[in-house]
């Protein structure tokens, strides 16, 4: 089973790709980010989102995409480009009629560290520890779509059966 994690936004939005095998092993297929200049037109970035993680499902094929949800937002000026990514991500996946399950940040932290108020610091050495990686990724939207990914492979049997 493969899973493609994502953070949304519209500058940057984070991947991690997860792969749980028979034996139940987890490997880390790649992480990284998905970046936009400022300076396009709103349109343009998103643009660019669809089809990088358009390339994304096509090199890997996932049998589905964990995607973290939006649940309160502190500014209107960055919740809805947040939503708006989010939208090309559903939408690129329903293109590929790729299933998708939205957790929030709160059950991320709770499923991966047992605890939903857990620094983020907490968060990112269970993630270390539990996917074997010897680095962490030092771009945190990278690192939380790690976490996500690694939410959904957990709770999958939960959400999809």
């Amino acid at each position: 089973m493969i899973v493609i994690g994502i953070d949304p936004g519209t500058a940057i939005t984070g991947y991690g790709i997860i792969e749980k095998n028979k034996g139940n092993e987890t490997n880390v297929l790649g992480y990284g980010c998905i970046t936009t200049s400022s300076a396009l037109l709103p349109g343009e970035r998103l643009k660019i989102i669809n089809s990088d993680l358009d390339s994304l499902i096509l090199k890997h094929k996932p049998d589905f995409i964990a995607v973290e949800s939006l649940y309160f937002f502190k500014n209107l000026k960055t919740a809805m480009p947040v939503s708006q990514a989010k939208g090309v991500i559903l939408l690129t996946a329903a293109k590929r009629k790729i299933p998708v399950l939205e957790f929030t940040p709160l059950e991320v932290k709770m499923t991966v560290a047992g605890y939903g108020r857990a620094e983020k610091k907490q968060v990112q050495k269970m993630i270390q520890n539990f996917l074997k990686l010897k680095e962490f990724p030092k771009q945190d939207d990278a690192a939380d779509a790690l976490g996500v990914a690694l939410c959904g492979i957990l709770k999958k049997n939960s959400k999809l059966s």
